[in-house]
């Protein structure tokens, strides 16, 4: 199986050397709408780095993150040292874009003069270190794709531009950084050639700091969601299930954890199937470790994508982060075929693959559930699956590339 394989780091890696240690100077850029990837990677690098500069701005295509303002961190040997705060502009989603490369030049410019490693989380982040390399302030690039979709924007000159970026920041950078492999299937059918020095960096997961619960201490008969509240994530599946299932094990719950724009039809739906007394909204939980440690206490984790609401596409080429929190808690998942990692569930038997259909779901809860076996074997598949993509071996495997410079 994949999960038994052992990271190394490699002597020739982009930036770990244990012979050189605290040395090397970084930049992490990157946007964001919640804690992610990137800000797993800065707690990585701080202890690694004898200076980090950490530059984040709102993602845009969420409107509540309009209210937010551009932030930056520096460290030193693991120490945070200072912080800066943009001023907030009130502007158009392109132009807001723009003032943020340049709040990336210039705290850059200011604090860090020049860095052996930029690593810029998207494409936009991504030109703006091939620009600062180019002027002499940076020696190696990497771009971390994140998020990769045929159709980005709906405004196709804006959508075209997206990906000239793109194929920018992968053409120029040292290495690119995929979450996904149908990444670089994505890039290769939109441009009809193959880009070098790609490689997949899949989502991690804190698997060292889940508190995991033994079988007799967890809730038997409870299924859990977490995450975004939209309708792609097809939440209104389980909902439109529970009834029959209910009628073979009356003593079952579901609990969603998460906030989004689909939360009120999702509660209507709720109560129209008289669910009420079987379904539970906690909301947002802001505190990553007791979300976690939530998750643990339950016996199988959903993850149903529909496809046909993802217009888009995100989920078909992303790598989705709330699957590997599911795996690191020991919780057993049941999701559609929509992302690539349903093939590595079915393959390490720590979950299930099903279509989007009520019938389908149905009939694998009440088989599952009805089997405690066979959910002891999946917990501890489960968890062993999630130890190999625990960040600091994720982080320990990408950084052992080699770079476009090292392979001449």
């Amino acid at each position: 199986m994949q999960y038994k394989k052992v990271f190394t780091t490699a002597s020739n890696s982009i930036f770990l050397d244990k012979s050189r240690g605290h040395e090397k100077s970084v930049v992490v850029v990157t946007h964001e709408a919640t804690t992610g990837p990137a800000h797993d990677l800065r707690d990585y690098l701080k202890e690694k780095s004898k200076n980090l500069l950490f530059i984040s701005h709102p993602l845009l295509y969420i409107p509540a993150n309009y209210k937010k303002s551009s932030y930056c961190e520096f460290f030193t040997q693991g120490k945070q040292i200072q912080i800066g705060k943009a001023f907030h502009f009130r502007l158009p989603e392109l132009v807001l874009y723009i003032k943020d490369c340049i709040y990336s030049m210039w705290w850059f410019v200011r604090i860090m003069k020049h860095a052996d490693l930029y690593i810029g989380v998207g494409n936009i982040n991504a030109t703006v270190g091939i620009l600062l390399k180019k002027m002499g302030f940076v020696n190696t690039i990497i771009f971390y794709c994140i998020d990769y979709v045929p159709v980005r924007f709906s405004n196709r000159v804006v959508n075209a531009v997206y990906h000239m970026l793109d194929k920018w920041a992968v053409t120029q950078s040292d290495a690119t950084w995929n979450l996904s492999p149908r990444m670089a299937e994505g890039r290769k059918k939109r441009w009809h050639k193959d880009f070098n020095n790609q490689h997949v960096v899949p989502h991690g997961v804190h698997f060292k700091r889940i508190k995991r619960l033994a079988f007799s201490k967890i809730n038997k008969t409870e299924l859990l969601y977490m995450g975004t509240l939209l309708e792609k994530q097809g939440i209104q599946l389980a909902l439109q299930s529970l009834p029959a299932v209910i009628k073979k094990i009356p003593t079952i719950s579901l609990t969603i954890i998460g906030d989004g724009p689909y939360k009120e039809k999702l509660i209507t739906l709720t109560k129209k199937l008289h669910l009420e007394n079987f379904v539970s909204f906690l909301g947002y939980m802001p505190n990553h470790e007791e979300m976690e440690n939530r998750i643990a206490q339950s016996t199988v984790a959903l993850a149903l994508y529909d496809r046909e609401a993802d217009k888009n596409d995100f989920t078909y080429y992303a790598d989705p982060g709330k699957i590997r929190n599911y795996l690191g808690a020991g919780v057993p998942v049941i999701m559609t075929d929509t992302a690539y990692i349903a093939e590595e569930i079915k393959k390490a038997s720590c979950g299930f693959v099903i279509s989007y259909s009520e019938k389908e779901l149905t009939q694998t809860l009440v088989s599952f559930l009805g089997n405690q076996e066979q959910m002891k074997t999946c917990r501890k598949n489960a968890a062993r699956f999630a130890e190999y993509y625990d960040w600091d071996n994720v982080f320990t495997r990408a950084f052992s590339f080699k770079t476009r410079a090292e392979k001449k």
